[in-house]
């Protein structure tokens, strides 16, 4: 495979950030290559649920009409650019635990901020395998991403246009000039670095802000089950193809290994237990490291070298907010419009 040698960027990752950021480049005409060893990504295990409402405590997620509008939009778009089928609609359904929880989703369902995304409507579940004596609360508007089938599309596409080096990436042979930025035998005007949780590693990313989170899901198989929706309790559980569903994340605190853990999967099992009806057979487990920032918004930008920029800590709703923010950094970089402040990088340096 022959890469250009001269590009207009290079990025660094391919989670949903880098992802996102390469069809801004591509859908503009711009040249690019991505650098991306393929290993360890948290978009690879996410659950790819894109959800618009905070269920623990029935609120709007951050910007969620806006983010919402841009990622349905665009992941049609991919999925039709791919020809994969990678987006599917599903309705999410919320498991109440008490008649507060019922009055509490009530009352939310009619503030103006909510209406839209919440029903009314107090479902009182068809399904006898969903233990749901308090019945059930409908989100509008959610849709599932197979994150796992949109990399592997994705990687394909990058590498028949001839601009994915599957490589860990090495800093000592980064050389920042004055006309833009050489690699090894690259150059380009800017690099993003789109790393994830691994961007703790890079001698570029110089403030103390990032946290590593660790989540762990389980695939567990329930021929009884026949879940036709994403269903929400102390887990999201998630239905995949036949007989399998995705249950998850774990938010494990202070543990930075991939690991899986028989703590994690207890846990988890526990959970789907107290949810659903028969036997819960796990047949897979897998980690991620999500990027959490301290203030729980992104950072895009330049920190102090222009030529330099970080798009990352998109953290648990990556998969819907990664779409704007990639037209946000994109319209930044290319038509100097200036970033929103709470994403801004520069807010912490």
């Amino acid at each position: 495979m022959s890469i250009k040698p001269s590009v207009d960027y290079i990025v660094v990752g391919l989670g949903i950030a880098g992802l996102s950021f390469c069809e801004q480049l591509d859908r503009a005409g711009k040249s690019f290559v991505v650098i991306d060893s393929g290993e360890k990504g948290a978009t690879a295990v996410a659950g790819g649920v894109v959800n618009p409402v905070v269920l623990k405590r029935f609120t709007p997620a951050w910007n969620s009409a806006a983010f919402l509008e841009s990622a349905q939009s665009f992941y049609l778009s991919l999925a039709a650019k791919l020809d994969a089928d990678i987006y599917r609609q599903l309705p999410i359904h919320r498991i109440f635990n008490n008649p507060q929880e019922q009055n509490d989703w009530m009352v939310a369902s009619d503030l103006s901020k909510l209406s839209s995304f919440l029903s009314s409507e107090i479902l009182t579940g068809d399904n006898p395998s969903v233990k749901s004596p308090f019945g059930l609360g409908q989100v509008n508007y959610g849709f599932k991403i197979d994150t796992g089938l949109m990399l592997r599309s994705y990687r394909s596409y990058l590498h028949r246009k001839n601009c994915l080096h599957q490589a860990d990436f090495s800093y000592p042979q980064l050389e920042i000039k004055n006309d833009g930025i050489a690699y090894a035998n690259l150059s380009a005007k800017k690099i993003v670095f789109a790393q994830g949780a691994a961007v703790s590693e890079n001698p570029y990313f110089t403030i103390d802000t990032l946290i590593p989170k660790k989540g762990e899901y389980i695939v567990f198989k329930s021929a009884s089950l026949k879940l036709k929706s994403v269903l929400k309790g102390p887990f999201f559980i998630i239905p995949l193809e036949g007989d399998l569903y995705k249950a998850g994340a774990t938010f494990v605190h202070g543990d930075f290994s991939y690991s899986e853990t028989e703590q994690s999967r207890n846990q988890i099992v526990a959970a789907v237990e107290k949810m659903i009806d028969g036997p819960v057979e796990v047949v897979d487990q897998m980690v991620g490291m999500r990027p959490t920032v301290k203030d729980r918004r992104p950072l895009l930008g330049s920190i102090s070298e222009e030529k330099v920029i970080f798009f990352n800590g998109l953290g648990t709703r990556g998969i819907m907010m990664a779409p704007l923010l990639s037209q946000w950094l994109f319209d930044a970089l290319e038509k100097g419009e200036a970033l929103p402040k709470e994403v801004n990088i520069r807010r912490y340096s």
